[in-house]
């Protein structure tokens, strides 16, 4: 059977999308590709025209799911707009759909025991995000530096959120994510008013 041209790069993105989703969602551990091919419309034996092994999905749907990320707060950095950011990862809606956010607060914890080129595409991305975070704030007179407060105000924030998901009770959760929600933009904040 031919297909018309493109349609194996539809295809492999349609694969990557599903990936990302169902990784935040189950965990790359938890996600088997029979399952994952599945929701794409594929059978298994499809799989192997797409990647060479589950370790080469996991790492392009990883860069596909920080791109995403990346494009969708790219603008709001630049603007200047921290404080929306805060608010938005730091939301109920963020924290009860892991699927179709941050990957970092889903992934961390089976990041750190990917193969090197799954983690030197996470750690690029990490480093493009604290680098954009970084030029909107300043160093503080003996305070922190601007980098120091971007890496920490990141840690807050996926920590928070990782820990508002875990928690089983609703009113706590929400008291997590309010309390890191004002921790965080107090940091980012304070060193507005010190430049």
């Amino acid at each position: 059977m031919r297909y018309e041209k493109g349609h194996k790069d539809t295809t492999h993105d349609r694969i990557l999308e599903v990936a990302a989703r169902r990784f935040r969602q189950e965990g790359i551990a938890g996600s088997g590709l029979a399952g994952i091919m599945s929701e794409a419309g594929l059978t298994n034996g499809a799989f192997y025209a797409h990647f060479s092994s589950k370790s080469e999905m996991v790492e392009k749907s990883l860069e596909r799911a920080t791109d995403e990320q990346w494009q969708q707060l790219e603008k709001q950095i630049d603007s200047g707009r921290l404080l929306d950011i805060v608010r938005a990862y730091l939301s109920e809606e963020h924290r009860d759909h892991p699927d179709r956010g941050c990957p970092s607060a889903a992934l961390l914890p089976e990041i750190s025991r990917q193969q090197p080129a799954t983690r030197h595409v996470y750690t690029e991305s990490v480093k493009r995000l604290l680098n954009a975070v970084e030029k909107q704030l300043p160093d503080m007179p003996k305070g922190p530096t601007a980098r120091e407060t971007a890496i920490g105000t990141l840690g807050l924030l996926i920590g928070t959120l990782q820990l508002a998901r875990a928690v089983h009770a609703p009113s706590f959760s929400e008291d997590i994510l309010a309390a890191g929600t004002h921790v965080a933009s107090t940091l980012i904040q304070s060193g507005k008013r010190r430049t």
